[in-house]
């Protein structure tokens, strides 16, 4: 019907009448898109939120497995400890103390995170679109850190020649009474017992810390091993803080 209208004017020449009916279009045209926008814009917040909601549990898994990766590392530098002491000939250490040192020493554990399932689910575009800068910024961190990265150097060569000379039996022992274990309550995290009391014929483990013993060249890999380790304590201790700071965020929001 307007468009007969504007025709009937344009024919008549009103030009007043035209103004005011394109006019009416025009502000009709605009405030459709506004409205189309502004429900856009709300619908993606909620979406935001949404997601956001569903992180917390996410990233309060994040701080756990940080707290297991300390508790770990404290344990395996522990039996460092002792196998330093083994090579000295430290009276007050066994030869089965230190074969189990030596060999703890060189446990590993990682996050085992991947960034890419991250991306995924909290695309560049999307993070975009968060209105607390400083909640974009910690999720920004979290996304882009490369744990695999960091992750490399703890497979250092301490690990590799130790566990090349230690025999493979006594090396199955020690995992089999005293390897890693699940952490009660949680998913996917483990512990290294504190303390071995490992059962194996002692021939054999004589014979696995004469051979630790005729390899000096490991005192300097494991200290080189323990630096890597604090080096890797440290970088995800800045995660940890930026993961932490994101989970009390996201509480309060």
């Amino acid at each position: 019907m307007i468009y007969k209208r504007v025709a009937a004017r344009l024919k008549a020449q009103d030009w007043v009448a035209i103004t005011i009916e394109l006019a009416i279009v025009v502000v009709g045209v605009f405030i459709g898109t506004q409205v189309s926008n502004w429900n856009a814009e709300r619908l993606e917040r909620q979406d935001n939120s949404r997601v956001l909601h569903n992180l917390r549990p996410e990233i309060a898994d994040m701080v756990a497995n940080f707290r297991t990766i300390y508790a770990y590392y404290d344990t395996s530098n522990h039996y460092a400890r002792i196998a330093f002491a083994g090579w000295l000939r430290d009276p007050r250490v066994s030869d089965r103390d230190f074969v189990v040192g030596a060999f703890q020493a060189s446990q590993i554990y990682y996050t085992g995170l991947n960034n890419d399932t991250w991306s995924q689910i909290y695309g560049s575009d999307r993070l975009r679109t968060i209105d607390n800068r400083a909640m974009r910024k910690d999720l920004s961190v979290l996304m882009t850190t490369d744990y695999s990265a960091m992750e490399r150097d703890l497979f250092s060569n301490y690990r590799q020649h130790a566990r090349e000379i230690i025999p493979a039996d006594v090396q199955d022992a020690i995992r089999e009474q005293c390897g890693d274990r699940p952490v009660a309550g949680a998913v996917n995290s483990l512990f290294l017992p504190p303390n071995c009391d490992l059962h194996y014929p002692a021939p054999r483990i004589v014979a696995a810390a004469a051979t630790l013993r005729a390899h000096p060249q490991l005192v300097d890999e494991l200290n080189w091993h323990l630096a890597v380790i604090a080096s890797y304590r440290s970088n995800i201790g800045t995660v940890d803080t930026v993961a932490r700071d994101l989970l009390a965020r996201l509480s309060n929001d």
